[in-house]
């Protein structure tokens, strides 16, 4: 009897150890999700280049829109920085290259199309999606039916996405996850 009760006695301790180690590490990767980025650490140069980035994102992914859109495509971009499942950089999201059935897919299509080589040519639109990107980034403005938006596409095109849409604004549709 003592020969079989010392295996078990070893199993469970064993079980035990794993599951508080797996509920600590849970508890652990959850709480860094949730946790800001302690901004004070950012230099000035570093986020006028996240400026630059998200204004450029926003203005090819959105130029044309209503100032709403235009915040709604700054939100998923910066949604996609916070979640933890792409860079913690905007500019690393913006410029995000995949590979997927050996074609170089971007995660913005306006940068694949044109290697990133186009330059913003109407200044009003420019202008406000420079606007769009400050509310966002510097003022932490947020559209609150996007929190959890992290795709959207153009209303004339169907990826066949099976995600939950959150909102349509403009010619763009929003997704969570």
């Amino acid at each position: 009897m003592e020969k079989l009760l010392k295996p078990i006695m070893f199993v469970l301790g064993a079980v035990l150890v794993l599951s508080i180690i797996t509920k600590v590490s849970i508890n652990k990767i959850e709480h860094l999700r949730h946790t800001k980025v302690d901004v004070s650490s950012i230099t000035a140069s570093e986020r006028e280049r996240q400026l630059e980035c998200l204004s450029k994102n926003i203005y090819f992914e959105a130029g044309s829109e209503p100032f709403e859109g235009k915040v709604a495509v700054a939100q998923v971009t910066l949604n996609r920085v916070e979640s933890g499942k792409f860079p913690s950089d905007v500019c690393k999201v913006v410029y995000q290259k995949n590979v997927f059935m050996e074609r170089v897919v971007c995660q913005f299509s306006w940068y694949c199309e044109n290697a990133g080589k186009m330059k913003p040519v109407h200044g009003h639109n420019y202008n406000e999606s420079v606007a769009a990107a400050k509310k966002v980034l510097l003022e932490d403005f947020r559209l609150d039916g996007l929190k959890e938006a992290m795709y959207y596409h153009a209303d004339y095109v169907n990826p066949g996405w099976k995600k939950e849409k959150v909102a349509k604004i403009g010619r763009h549709i929003f997704y969570k996850e």
